[in-house]
């Protein structure tokens, strides 16, 4: 993993940010070859509730006043975890889990996220443990906790 060249600072999304936090969204998971085919198709997969953001269920990483990725929660789950593809491997999306993983707390509750097999070794590198299988949309994924 690289490091920032900046100071990495984690806020919660403000409501005029949906919009450019979706595209964030479309950019990273545009970036993943096994999903881009049913993100085509279903161009409605890519969606961040206006209540999750008024709600305060959306953490935000910003790097030189640019947002860098973001966090969703539903109660104690990751809803969803998304870096701008170029900033990839550079500390933003563990940060964003730690970020997580303590407003989980907070609530008195374990974190938890139903991933993508192929993010199997980041989340283990989080201190997620597999819990078993789930099913998405888009295909088999594992169910993991911290």
């Amino acid at each position: 993993m690289s490091k920032l060249a900046e100071p990495l600072t984690i806020r919660l999304a403000a409501p005029f940010e949906r919009d450019e936090l979706e595209d964030l969204q479309r950019r990273a998971s545009l970036a993943l070859p096994e999903y881009r085919a049913m993100l085509e198709t279903h161009p409605d997969a890519i969606a961040l509730p206006a209540e999750q953001i008024e709600g305060g269920d959306v953490l935000v990483a910003e790097v030189d006043g640019r947002i860098a990725g973001f966090a969703a929660l539903i109660g104690g789950d990751l809803d969803g975890l998304f870096v701008e593809p170029a900033l990839w491997r550079s500390g933003i999306g563990a940060a964003l889990v730690e970020s997580a993983a303590h407003e989980a707390r907070k609530r008195g509750l374990a974190l938890t996220v139903t991933a993508n097999p192929g993010a199997r070794l980041f989340y283990e590198s989080c201190g997620f443990a597999v819990e078993g299988d789930a099913q998405t949309r888009f295909g088999p994924a594992l169910r993991m906790s911290r």
